[in-house]
């Protein structure tokens, strides 16, 4: 249900609230002298107009941290692909790295002259160096151990997110039912109706403070 319905909704209930009717030229006194039970319908229908007042207010307050919820979703989705990437590139980098050191060793066993073993065995030095400075950097965060950690917290906080938006997809859901239920009630001054809504805007309150303060608290 977009906002625009919802207001057009909100009008039409608060049309019958007031009691404005035109039919034969009759004000709103005379419509509601002319039936029983007139003033107690009109009464009613004022407090389901503010109930559906409070539900479209709550709605909106639900949509507007669905969205929120479900941008930082995306954007800690691109964040976790980026830095298991990164991950990706920096083991392939060290793997490199210790094979061409381990072949070294191997061909520098085999023999050759002193200074050539020097050679390799500094050759060695540098690339296992690298191979350790590729395995943790911690002055860059750049390393496979602190890209992983980086990644999986950013899991973390994508999955939180994702777990926020459902919730509030919920809570509105609930607050949508609950204002249309309202308006059925207005029309045909079933009471029951009202009551329902208000159950379901209750539902969709549990819903939305669980995805503003507690997402992960309920699965599903």
């Amino acid at each position: 249900m977009s906002t625009h319905h919802t207001h057009e909704r909100l009008h039409e209930t608060t049309h019958h609230a007031t009691g404005h009717h035109d039919d034969h030229g009759h004000g709103p006194e005379d419509g509601e002298a002319a039936r029983p039970g007139g003033a107690g319908r009109k009464d009613f229908a004022k407090r389901v107009a503010i109930l559906i007042s409070v539900l479209a207010a709550l709605l909106a307050f639900a949509e507007m941290g669905g969205k929120n919820a479900q941008n930082t979703a995306l954007i800690g989705n691109q964040d976790v692909a980026n830095l298991w990437a990164f991950f990706q590139a920096k083991t392939i980098r060290m793997t490199t790295m210790i094979t061409a050191a381990e072949n070294m060793e191997a061909l520098a066993a085999e023999g050759g002259s002193a200074g050539d073993r020097t050679k390799a065995a500094d050759q060695i030095a540098k690339w296992k160096a690298t191979a350790s400075r590729y395995q943790s950097e911690p002055d860059t965060g750049e390393g496979r151990k602190e890209l992983a950690a980086r990644a999986k917290a950013a899991e973390g906080k994508r999955d939180q997110a994702l777990a926020a938006y459902h919730q509030l997809e919920y809570g509105s859901a609930a607050f949508q039912l609950g204002i249309v239920l309202a308006s059925a009630a207005v029309v045909t001054g079933v009471a029951m109706l009202a009551c329902i809504a208000a159950g379901l805007g209750a539902v969709g309150l549990l819903f939305t403070a669980l995805g503003w303060f507690a997402p992960a608290l309920l699965h599903f």
